[in-house]
């Protein structure tokens, strides 16, 4: 059973339209600026989104965040073919799956801070717009679905997850549709942690490079109508394993991120030759690139074109997956007959200790339509996920 991407709406560092992420994306225009508006008195590489979000004050107030706000404006890209969808199929025939690690933590911080000045708790505070299910029950109140309504928060692999379990939810016969994709919200608290673990470059990332050192934190949503209606892009496979290996640090021998990629490529029915280009996690940390490089280097060679794409969107966590999954929608999409490729950002320096890839950079295309691909995410505690995307028309 193949299970269709029909639409997908986006909102990232890049921009708030399908038309504007594109233009910058095959442009090498990043979206990473400076700012410390998270890490105050210390400026750094942030994706953050900048434009207008659509306001909440009509949610109920738990449920209130900038984070459920950045999951209103992707939703508001497809939100006509989600009604068709609940109108066609009933409300408890919707399903929504969403992956999130931060959600309403940002307006907790505000209201601390708040607090700790002395003051009450602000009026328009509730300690829910925290909860990690808020996006996804969010959502089923702004569509008044009564299907399965659930968050996954499993780090970066989030979204990737989320996306694995809608596919189930069709495939059980329990949907018929579902919303699905990923969304997260920039905040102090990710920024400070991140720091804590010395995980933050003070530069735009540069994954794979000698001179890499660490990750930019970005925000946005990706959000996806999955259906068994045919479109042109579908989730073909997907794989899941946890190795378990350390609270934040890859398996160097990358054991879990082979078994997800495999289980992708089996439940997909393809071998690792068919595939035309993989997104990387690349989350430019010295440890996750050296692992991710090796297992891809062994189980498909130096010749497949690859990309990190966190130097354009910054590492959005728990959306992460899902923006990248949107990035590879976008590129198999029948205006791109050439197949333009997510090129990666970075100085071009490779690491030698590390195994040579086929590197995609601004402009690089395939000459032809972009038919599978493949995308990693490999997130804390050994929670890895794999997606493998087909071009169906």
């Amino acid at each position: 059973m193949k299970l269709f991407l029909n639409e997908c709406g986006i909102v990232c560092a890049l921009g708030d339209s399908h038309q504007e992420i594109k233009r910058r994306l095959y442009a090498g225009e990043s979206g990473i600026a400076p700012t410390d508006a998270w890490s105050p008195g210390r400026e750094l590489p942030l994706g953050r989104v900048l434009g207008a979000l659509p306001d909440a004050a009509g949610l109920p107030l738990g449920q209130r965040s900038r984070n459920n706000r950045l999951a209103l404006a992707a939703l508001a890209q497809i939100r006509p073919a989600v009604d068709a969808a609940v109108a066609r199929y009933g409300a408890n025939r919707v399903g929504i799956v969403i992956g999130t690690s931060t959600s309403g933590i940002a307006e907790t911080e505000a209201a601390l801070r708040v607090h700790f000045a002395g003051a009450a708790l602000p009026a328009d505070f509730h300690y829910a717009q925290q909860e990690m299910g808020s996006p996804a029950s969010m959502l089923a109140h702004e569509l008044r679905t009564t299907g399965p309504a659930y968050a996954h928060s499993s780090a970066c692999a989030s979204g990737a997850k989320a996306m694995a379990s809608a596919a189930r939810l069709i495939r059980m016969g329990l949907c018929d549709a579902v919303v699905t994709g990923g969304v997260d919200t920039l905040c102090g608290f990710t920024v400070a942690g991140f720091s804590a673990l010395e995980s933050v470059s003070a530069a735009r990332c540069n994954p794979l490079s000698a001179n890499r050192a660490g990750i930019n934190i970005g925000e946005g949503a990706a959000l996806f109508l999955m259906t068994r209606e045919p479109a042109a892009v579908a989730l073909c496979g997907w794989g899941e394993a946890s190795d378990g290996h350390h609270m934040s640090a890859p398996d160097p021998a990358g054991s879990g991120a082979r078994l997800a990629i495999a289980e992708a490529l089996g439940r997909a029915g393809i071998d690792a030759a068919q595939i035309d280009y993989i997104n990387l996690h690349g989350t430019a940390t010295i440890q996750n690139d050296a692992m991710e490089s090796r297992v891809v280097h062994e189980l498909f060679g130096p010749a497949v074109p690859v990309s990190s794409t966190k130097g354009f969107t910054g590492h959005a966590l728990g959306a992460a997956a899902a923006l990248e999954a949107a990035l590879i929608w976008l590129a198999m999409q029948t205006d791109n007959p050439d197949g333009l490729l997510p090129p990666q950002l970075w100085d071009g320096v490779p690491d030698p200790a590390l195994p040579v890839l086929n590197v995609a950079a601004p402009g690089a295309r395939l000459g032809r339509p972009l038919n599978w691909a493949l995308s990693n995410s490999f997130a804390f505690g050994g929670s890895n996920a794999t997606l493998i995307l087909g071009r169906t028309q």
